[in-house]
């Protein structure tokens, strides 16, 4: 059972290790949820449009501009956290189906019993690993894949392989999307390492993130929109320039400079992904 530490902080352990769920001062009936330290998701149960992280926020701008506004997709997410892009693509494009991957249990029934989601048949919520789920999906079943999975702040390295990729390009359908969330730091080895992954298996690709990240400055977010037709880069490039943090949008030869030649990193030498740096991460207690 879950353990209260303060005004409505929730401190419990789940699977993969000690989750809290921090109430957000500025925004009432908003939550952060933090595994180990790190921040998961952050949801707004009265307004599940409100996307706090930035690149969550790109992640969205994505959903957005893969199809005409309001069209229902089909969506599996692999990592589920606190569902904030779920909710988010109920919000805004009703009728969706949705399918969620999580490979923490525990995890999935502290977010149902603290920060519970509208109940429909539309949004599943499955606990199984990533891959696995994959692999016992349709051919051609789903308009968008979007991957945020960490264990310890990594990524799992069977997620990070071109045998993982093509299992996302077969479930997607001819037009479908990958979205996924990278995070990297100096000299971003995994970044690219992924940019060449993916284009091995789905070759129309950019990558979002703020200038910093992306010129190895220091550790972030990146993410990738991966597909069999062109991304739409110029209108990714406008909503991220305009967002609160602004960031950057590198297709076409920029995107193939940022790859540099990186090798395409298979089953037999995938690795985790980059730790993140010591103290990197702080909520206000």
């Amino acid at each position: 059972m879950g353990r209260r530490r303060g005004a409505d902080r929730v401190v419990e352990q789940v699977d993969t290790g000690q989750a809290e769920l921090v109430p957000d001062p500025d925004r009432p009936g908003s939550w952060t949820l933090l595994l180990d330290g790190a921040p998961q998701s952050h949801v707004d149960l009265a307004d599940p449009t409100h996307l706090e992280f930035e690149y969550v926020r790109r992640l969205a701008a994505a959903i957005d501009l893969v199809a005409p506004a309001g069209t229902p997709l089909r969506v599996l997410h692999l990592g589920g956290g606190a569902l904030t892009l779920p909710r988010y693509v109920s919000a805004t494009r009703p009728g969706s189906t949705q399918r969620v991957s999580e490979v923490d249990g525990a995890l999935v029934e502290l977010v149902r019993r603290a920060l519970p989601w509208p109940a429909e048949a539309r949004l599943r919520v499955r606990v199984a690993d990533a891959r696995a789920t994959l692999t016992a999906s349709g051919e051609a079943r789903y308009d968008l894949v979007v991957a945020d999975v960490f264990a310890g702040a990594r990524t799992p390295a069977h997620l990070t392989s071109v045998e993982y990729a093509a299992e996302v390009a077969r479930v997607l359908r001819p037009g479908g999307f990958y979205l996924a969330n990278i995070a990297d730091g100096p000299p971003l080895r995994h970044a690219r390492a992924q940019v060449a992954t993916v284009r091995a298996v789905l070759p129309r690709a950019c990558l979002v993130s703020d200038a910093a990240v992306l010129r190895g400055r220091r550790y972030g977010n990146l993410v990738l929109v991966a597909s069999r037709v062109d991304p739409p880069v110029a209108e990714l490039s406008r909503r991220a320039a305009g967002d609160w943090f602004p960031g950057r949008v590198l297709a076409g030869d920029e995107l193939d400079r940022f790859a540099g030649g990186a090798a395409v990193v298979r089953d037999a030498d995938a690795r985790d992904s980059t730790p993140p740096p010591p103290g990197i991460f702080s909520v206000r207690r």
